[in-house]
């Protein structure tokens, strides 16, 4: 564990570093956009925290290279240099777009270069699906599926992306759940070692979000824009891929398992997407709407879940505290379940199932009650000061 916790901590320190860097730079060069007619900050800001993020996790690699506890790890370094490399492209891209403003149609293309470099050169992929036990499936359909997968998730990540600290602060409580889950997995089926490329992955983004958090938080001095966004997804894609592609097909075999069992059996399938449930809503939703009025998935709107909160009545830091809750209680209920049908808890998924339960519930109490505190703070900002109104009149 202690390995895994130094490369939190240099992550974080490296990334916070690197963000103050960037965000001096990118004021006196000015290299950040103009306020588009979506965005719900008044200021203009610099969107390149996603290269000091980019940086923070790299040099994070390359350190694990130089650890004997990584050396499986790099056991195949021919995995590892996709994932940087991949990671590269994306981020290239993603400052192209928050630069310049790219057409939705060469970035998708470059998402979808970046996932076939994951999934072919290096190896990651979804080779079996459970359904009735472990299908497996053949090398295209496998090859397909996964850079699908990671497409969607980038996305999904890339679509929440519009409130200060949002991104950054669900993606660490998302990746501290996932590496918990992964790291109890590795024990559970009786690896020799702790050291999984899906652990360190995870470790290295709460690194990465921690050392942004501070340069993001409400008011934020730097965004993480595209590059950022699309690389916390891409990420994280890759570490489900990468611990989902070493589970045992066995342990989804009703016949061996027994079918009151398979709830427990397919946890480890369900918990990497729990933790991204959020971003995969609001793109879902995203999609759905736009299509349906006849435009691109891709085109830009501000009917995303967190405007719907602002909409609602919600301050910005309300809305976002919020979204850390819902994203808190999904994927530790998930968890918990996990943990209680491991340790032969009485009832297994109970404690679990009443975590959900009661967590979702005073979730939709503060999803659908906006403080009041927050209406006066609202209406405060809408009502112009004495002189205006005496020039109105």
């Amino acid at each position: 564990m202690k390995q895994y916790v130094f490369t939190i901590i240099l992550t974080a320190a490296l990334t916070l570093a690197l963000s103050w860097g960037v965000w001096r730079l990118s004021l006196k060069y000015k290299l950040y956009p103009g306020i588009r007619e979506r965005d719900v900050h008044k200021t203009p800001t610099p969107r390149l925290g996603g290269v000091a993020m980019f940086l923070g996790v790299t040099a994070a690699f390359l350190m694990s290279a130089h650890h004997p506890f990584f050396s499986l790890i790099w056991a195949q370094p021919e995995r590892i240099w996709a994932i940087l490399g991949a990671t590269f492209l994306i981020v290239v891209i993603g400052v192209a777009d928050d630069l310049w403003d790219l057409d939705w149609m060469i970035k998708l293309g470059a998402q979808f270069l970046a996932a076939g470099i994951i999934a072919w050169f290096g190896g990651l992929q979804i080779y079996a699906i459970p359904l009735g036990g472990m299908t497996v499936v053949s090398t295209w359909v496998s090859f397909t599926l996964t850079i699908f997968a990671i497409v969607v998730v980038m996305n999904a990540v890339n679509f929440i992306d519009g409130l200060d600290g949002l991104v950054a602060g669900v993606c660490l409580i998302a990746n501290v759940v996932f590496f918990a889950y992964s790291y109890l997995l590795v024990r559970d089926f009786g690896a020799s070692t702790y050291s999984n490329l899906a652990s360190f992955i995870a470790a290295a983004l709460i690194g990465a979000c921690l050392g942004f958090l501070p340069l993001n938080w409400s008011p934020a001095k730097l965004f993480m824009g595209d590059s950022g966004a699309l690389m916390l997804g891409l990420l994280m894609a890759t570490s489900a891929i990468a611990i989902t592609g070493d589970l045992d097909p066995s342990m989804f075999d009703p016949d061996e398992f027994g079918r009151s069992q398979l709830l427990g059996a397919f946890i480890p399938i369900i918990l990497p997407v729990v933790v991204v449930l959020l971003p995969l809503l609001d793109f879902g939703l995203a999609v759905l709407r736009r299509v349906s009025k006849g435009k691109s998935p891709f085109s830009p709107d501000r009917k995303h879940l967190h405007h719907r909160m602002l909409d609602m009545g919600h301050s910005d830091r309300d809305a976002v505290l919020i979204f850390y809750a819902w994203t808190a209680v999904v994927s530790l209920a998930v968890l918990l379940m996990y943990i209680g049908a491991q340790a032969d808890w009485p009832g297994e998924y109970l404690l679990g199932v009443a975590f959900g339960v009661v967590g979702v519930a005073v979730c939709l109490v503060l999803t659908f009650s906006p403080s009041r505190l927050s209406a006066k703070r609202r209406a405060a900002a809408s009502t112009p000061p004495p002189n205006v109104l005496e020039d109105a009149r």
